[in-house]
């Protein structure tokens, strides 16, 4: 939980530390999800220590156009919006049937969190101020998906992820710098 909440406050100022500490955040995670029978979220987890490598290196080139400790945004294009969606609504359906054959604790809520965190994670990767929009839904969901599965420290952790996306989105909002592609 504590690393959680710290990797949140580096998202928020754009640390490039946040990525080493989402290695150790993902494990631990996985490790928690795993044990309940949530397999998606289990995966979601592992996937986000891969992400942490790219998020690093994308990261680090977008800083290097801003100067160092700048916040630097992207713009969302638009076919990127789109392809999320379909994917958001495809994935989505997809996963909830194999995560039924699983016998995962909660299908419906583990499979629309874990699409819609996977493609949300790809977003702050490119620095999109619009990603926080997808961390508010998707940590919102998380919430009532640990508090279904009896894991009421990960709820109370996913309460707070929901309060800082809605600081974070203000906070890059009012702060950040687009940078080139």
């Amino acid at each position: 939980m504590v690393t959680g909440i710290v990797y949140v406050v580096l998202e928020i100022l754009q640390k490039n530390a946040m990525w080493v500490l989402g290695i150790f955040t993902g494990i631990a995670c996985a490790v928690s999800f795993g044990v309940q029978h949530v397999w998606a979220s289990m995966g979601l987890n592992l996937y986000y220590v891969g992400m942490s490598v790219v998020g690093l290196i994308q990261w680090k080139k977008a800083g290097a156009q801003v100067g160092e400790g700048e916040l630097h945004l992207r713009k969302l294009p638009k076919a990127v919006a789109l392809w999320s969606a379909a994917l958001l609504v495809v994935g989505s359906v997809v996963l909830i049937q194999v995560l039924r054959f699983t016998r995962d604790a909660a299908p419906e809520l583990d499979g629309t969190v874990v699409v819609l965190s996977v493609i949300a994670t790809w977003w702050l990767a490119q620095s999109y101020l619009q990603q926080w929009l997808l961390w508010i839904v998707a940590d919102i969901l998380s919430t009532a998906l640990c508090i279904q599965t009896g894991q009421y420290w990960m709820a109370v952790l996913y309460a707070m992820y929901t309060a800082s996306a809605i600081y974070g989105y203000f906070h890059w909002k009012r702060n950040g710098k687009f940078v080139q592609a």
